[in-house]
């Protein structure tokens, strides 16, 4: 089927998802001179130098073209000066320290909880900690740029450290937040359209806080597959994995250097096969102005005072679609953001959202003092 045809479609399902349209779209090389403000292309990557971004505006738009529609990722040489760098990292040390002196486990999504060390919410946590080093490093100007770029104002910057140890495998290839969150199921009930806005709702980044050979496991790259309209349903697929691990590309980087990227570009952390290089990197995720209700509803309390109402309704015989709809009217539907720390997924790669709990509990027979309890209790699990 042609990409055209999938545009045409108002849902996508899996019998979309065909490798040899996908191949045709991603086995392509970038053209140097569609980039002409990069200092080079390295593995179709567009390579620019941090030092010489002086033109924004020029530039704003020439990034736009390469995360839409050129490979979805682009690299900065010396975004970060190596100073600031090492104060940030120290504070990420100390952070992890601490967490491993509390026995806190951080889980990890795309790999086996354990084989990394991983911050939550490192952004919080930096800025209380040190807020001089947090303002000295997030006072850059090259996040800025690409954030303005593909986000606009008024974006939001969150952050977790992710250390890869030596031995660390590999993640499987996927896409990210949001749609790449949900299974697959999920992420088939949302129409063709919110596969084609989830991208420009999120930018993706990571910064090296350390030299990044490639056998210490950079982050791997399908360039060109965020392009690929069904991908969200796609990538779990096992062709596509496969083909994911036969050409991928992996870009080294040196301390202090930053990528960006579309959240919608098939991408993996890469097995650390070297015998002692910790390779840390602040991985950011921002997040457009947008994403938020325009009004502020306490959704907890809707609940508590609907759910009795959802009780009696059930024993009269109400049937689940009805119920279903006064839950998704009342309940927070979506399990974002969370304290990941406290709220760690359950049974994928995210927690339970309100709505499930509401769903539970009304399957369950559960009184209305119980829900409420395990409402307050999930609210608490969820603040920083």
């Amino acid at each position: 089927m042609s990409l055209t045809a999938a545009h045409r479609r108002a849902r996508l399902s899996e019998r979309d998802c065909d490798l040899d349209t996908f191949r045709a779209l991603v086995e392509r090389r970038t053209d140097p001179a569609d980039y002409p403000h990069a200092v080079a292309v390295e593995r179709s990557i567009p390579v620019y130098d941090a030092a010489r971004a002086a033109d924004r505006e020029a530039l704003r738009e020439e990034l736009v073209r390469a995360l839409t529609d050129g490979p979805g990722v682009v690299a900065f040489r010396g975004a970060f000066e190596p100073a600031v760098v090492d104060a940030a990292t120290a504070v990420f040390e100390a952070l992890i320290a601490g967490q491993r002196a509390s026995g806190a486990g951080a889980g990890d999504h795309f790999a086996p909880p354990g084989a990394n060390d991983r911050v939550w919410n490192a952004l919080e946590k930096a800025a209380l900690h040190d807020p001089e080093v947090f303002a000295d490093y997030y006072a850059n100007e090259v996040l800025a740029l690409a954030a303005e770029a593909w986000l606009g104002p008024g974006y939001q910057v969150t952050s977790q450290i992710n250390v890869v140890n030596p031995g660390g495998a590999a993640q499987t290839a996927h896409r990210d937040y949001h749609l790449g969150f949900l299974p697959a199921e999920a992420a088939a009930a949302y129409p063709a359209h919110v596969h084609r806005l989830s991208p420009v709702l999120t930018l993706q980044g990571a910064v090296a806080h350390c030299d990044m050979p490639v056998e210490s496991g950079p982050t791997l790259y399908l360039p060109y597959s965020q392009a690929y309209e069904p991908g969200y349903l796609a990538w779990r697929l096992p062709a596509f994995q496969a083909y994911f691990d036969r050409h991928h590309v992996q870009l080294p980087l040196a301390k202090g250097d930053a990528v960006f990227f579309n959240p919608a570009l098939f991408h993996a952390a890469g097995g650390n096969r070297s015998a002692d290089s910790r390779r840390m990197a602040n991985l950011l995720q921002i997040s457009s102005a947008f994403g938020r209700a325009m009004e502020t509803v306490d959704r907890e309390a809707v609940v508590n005072a609907v759910y009795p109402v959802l009780l009696r309704r059930r024993a009269a015989g109400a049937d689940q679609r009805w119920l279903d709809r006064v839950i998704a009217a009342s309940a927070e539907g979506y399990p974002f953001p969370t304290n990941l720390d406290n709220d760690p997924p359950v049974d994928g790669l995210a927690p339970p959202a309100q709505a499930d709990l509401v769903r539970r509990a009304l399957r369950e027979g559960r009184t209305p003092e119980e829900l409420r309890a395990e409402l307050r209790a999930a609210a608490g699990r969820r603040e920083s």
